[in-house]
């Protein structure tokens, strides 16, 4: 029998060669880690559909900013669960509301790291919507400046990039203009620019508390039958302002990474949701599947599909491997 010339198995025989011609790599500078801050002091509540995933104090988070420096972890995500609520998420906003109370505490302790806060008003309404509720319904132009006074609010605090989640029509320009206008035109903006109405958030819900309380988030989250509209979206947010495009969730919308990445020449980001993390999880606790193999094949599989940023909750348990 005769074979080819080329077997592409001479380049797989062993790890040496296997990792000289590796296509993508995974880096843990490319990763970042959620944090949830909640009320009180000295407190650290692990979510129970998400092991391994905390609620901390303000107090503690030098503490995981310094974990997450040691592995190689650069940044981190903030996202806050205040002590009260009301129907126009007002605490967002406040001068010493828990996330920028957060920020100030991260920058003074641990400056090296790069703080990124998510701009919305979910954990902070009464009702659970991400944004204002006027006759039965969120209103878009009403929420608008509420989301821009809660940035402003974070970059005043120290942060060093905001992520706005709302998906709210003209939101970034909204944004990008409170800025700019207060001389914060050189902070960046990661725009949640595709962000699907998914059933893979259930577990973050639950961590910052912010089901609704009626109805769902359809009328403003992406329906997942969709991917054209994926690029109306994203083409809108880089034409006000956007600095990084992000796309939520990541693993069932590896499609939709890889079309952004071909469309736009910005840097492309993933979440890597909650729901996907508990998956991983619990098949993992029963056996059914090597939970640190297919964790990393998965994040190897967002990178492949164009992301230069992932914001995972296995960052630190995958930069822990990526460091042996």
């Amino acid at each position: 029998m005769l074979f080819p010339e080329y077997r592409p198995r001479r380049l797989r025989k062993n790890s040496s060669f296997r990792a000289l011609i590796r296509e993508t790599r995974l880096s843990a500078a490319q990763l970042v880690y959620p944090l949830f801050i909640m009320p009180g002091k000295n407190r650290k509540e692990e979510i129970i559909s998400m092991p391994g995933v905390y609620r901390v104090t303000v107090d503690k988070l030098k503490k995981e900013a310094e974990e997450c420096l040691a592995l190689g972890i650069n940044s981190v995500i903030l996202f806050g669960l205040p002590e009260k609520k009301d129907a126009m998420g007002s605490g967002a906003h406040q001068k010493d509301g828990i996330i920028q109370t957060a920020i100030r505490e991260l920058k003074k302790k641990v400056p090296e790291m790069l703080v990124i806060t998510d701009v919305c008003l979910c954990e902070y309404t009464d009702h659970g919507h991400c944004g204002c509720i006027i006759n039965k319904d969120v209103d878009n132009d009403a929420t608008l400046e509420i989301l821009a006074k809660t940035a402003l609010s974070h970059v005043r605090a120290g942060a060093d990039m905001v992520a706005p989640s709302d998906m709210m029509d003209g939101r970034i320009a909204e944004i990008r203009g409170a800025l700019d206008e207060n001389n914060f035109e050189s902070v960046p903006i990661m725009s949640y620019a595709v962000k699907y109405a998914s059933a893979f958030y259930g577990p973050f819900r639950e961590a910052a508390d912010c089901t609704p309380q009626f109805g769902d988030r359809r009328s403003y989250q992406m329906d997942p039958a969709n991917s054209r509209e994926a690029l109306r979206e994203a083409t809108l947010d880089v034409d006000e302002g956007a600095d990084i495009l992000m796309v939520k969730p990541a693993v069932a919308y590896l499609d939709i990474i890889a079309k952004l990445k071909e469309e736009f020449d910005l840097p492309i980001a993933a979440y890597h949701v909650s729901g996907e993390y508990a998956m991983i999880k619990a098949a993992a606790e029963k056996g059914w599947i090597d939970g640190d193999r297919v964790m990393a094949e998965t994040l190897l599989s967002i990178r492949r599909a164009g992301t230069d940023i992932i914001i995972t909750y296995f960052a630190k348990d995958m930069a822990k491997i990526l460091k042996q």
